[in-house]
């Protein structure tokens, strides 16, 4: 008995980590939303502004990781943001604005 009490346990570990893999939402809304001065709404740009809606999801994240590694020359506060996202977080960024209507 003391067997299946203990595989069960380790059942019940190995899926908390599935279940804490999958990213809410609304984070990855309001990680998003911190674009929105620079990039317009859900990344729906002004005049003068990059856009980010529609863009497919390796484009950007591509760009967030060369702009978080350095291999961009610095020339905006895209460096000091990406910095602050982990790649998961980056892959979940890019998939929200790669949803978006252009």
């Amino acid at each position: 008995m003391k067997i299946q009490h203990a595989l069960t346990a380790a059942a019940l570990v190995a899926l908390s980590g599935l279940a804490q893999a999958q990213v809410d939402p609304l984070h990855v809304r309001s990680w998003a939303a911190s674009c929105a001065a620079c990039h317009g709404t859900n990344g729906q740009a002004q005049p003068g502004m990059i856009a980010l809606a529609g863009v497919p999801k390796e484009v950007t994240i591509q760009k967030m990781l060369d702009y978080k590694a350095g291999r961009v020359p610095a020339a905006t506060i895209m460096h000091q943001l990406a910095k602050g996202y982990s790649d998961e977080q980056i892959a979940a960024i890019a998939g929200y604005f790669a949803a978006q209507k252009k």
